[in-house]
């Protein structure tokens, strides 16, 4: 549901909502600062948590100094509406920050909303304009790293993205609406298309491991874009993941077991096909590997161990019948 600089998505369980305003007035459990890891309160959303919430709240968050990049601190509100201020490290002692340490700021902040049960939590857009990070990066982030936790655990149910400005609620929504928009009550209740691609390589095949929930190695793939083919979400997921340009490409099967994702009911075509260039991981990947048979990494995630035991029997028996 979308109304005049607010946009409401429910996901599974939970209600996400993505306004202009004030993050310092905003009534949720608990609101996020990014802060610097001396917890030195200065401008932007910080002087105005110190200016609504008083001295007291950067005092408290000083004594927690040094905070880790990328990590966070939690203190009380003060006489904000809220009960915890959590404050996320999302600029390095340059004041600059980058992707990766968005990420992982978002993830232990979610993390702490976790463990003190936060039932609702306000974000702001988390290091934007800090070190070239634009608006629509710092969303694609958040929403990648809030979707995956709240796939998996119950704290926060409620989120909400304040933006200060009309022009960064615009830049957030448009980067953020095209996933949470598929992912929304309605749609929520029907199966997702996905693709997974086994790129055969000299060597044997090429897996990447998962920056992300859930954890272990995988085939590159991805969920298809509206107006996509499958065809083209597998050579685009390909060469995002991979940055590898395919050839031979051709329909392998589909697997649409209900839990065969842990996050979503999804259905999967995997693809085969070739290449001769030389894997480079993308951003979702912490690695990148060539595999054969006989070496396969210890943890496959979702049913990708299934899914290439079919596929090494279809060789095996395709090798068979060219020797026949």
């Amino acid at each position: 549901m979308k109304s005049m600089n607010r946009a409401i998505f429910y996901i599974g369980s939970s209600r996400w909502e993505i306004k202009q305003g004030d993050i310092s007035t905003e009534p949720a459990e608990a609101i996020v600062n990014a802060a610097n890891g001396k917890m030195v309160m200065g401008g932007g959303v910080a002087a105005a948590i110190k200016k609504k919430g008083g001295s007291i709240i950067e005092r408290e968050a000083r004594k927690k100094a040094p905070v880790p990049l990328g990590d966070v601190a939690v203190t009380g509100g003060g006489s904000l509406a809220c009960r915890y201020v959590i404050h996320a490290v999302t600029v390095d002692s340059s004041g600059t920050s980058s992707q990766e340490i968005i990420r992982l700021a978002t993830q232990n902040t979610l993390k702490s909303a976790e463990k003190l049960k936060i039932s609702s939590l306000a974000f702001p857009a988390l290091g934007c304009g800090a070190g070239g990070v634009s608006v629509g990066q710092v969303a694609t982030v958040m929403v990648e790293e809030v979707l995956r936790h709240t796939a998996c655990f119950s704290y926060p149910s409620k989120l909400f993205f304040v933006l200060w400005s009309e022009q960064d609620f615009n830049t957030f929504l448009e980067a953020a609406e095209p996933l949470l928009a598929q992912l929304s009550r309605k749609a929520f209740r029907n199966p997702l298309p996905t693709v997974d691609i086994i790129i055969e390589v000299a060597g044997g095949i090429v897996l990447v491991e998962r920056k992300n929930y859930p954890a272990g190695w995988a085939l590159p793939g991805g969920f298809v874009d509206y107006g996509e083919s499958l065809e083209e979400a597998a050579v685009r997921e390909a060469r995002e993941e991979t940055g590898l340009q395919l050839t031979n490409l051709k329909q392998f099967h589909t697997y649409s077991r209900p839990g065969r994702d842990p996050r979503f009911h999804t259905i999967a075509t995997v693809f085969t096909a070739s290449s001769t260039g030389t894997p480079k991981a993308g951003d979702d990947a912490a690695a990148i590997g060539i595999f054969s048979r006989q070496n396969l990494p210890g943890t496959l995630a979702f049913d990708h161990g299934s899914i290439l035991n079919d596929y090494f029997a279809w060789r095996k028996k395709d090798t068979n019948s060219d020797a026949e």
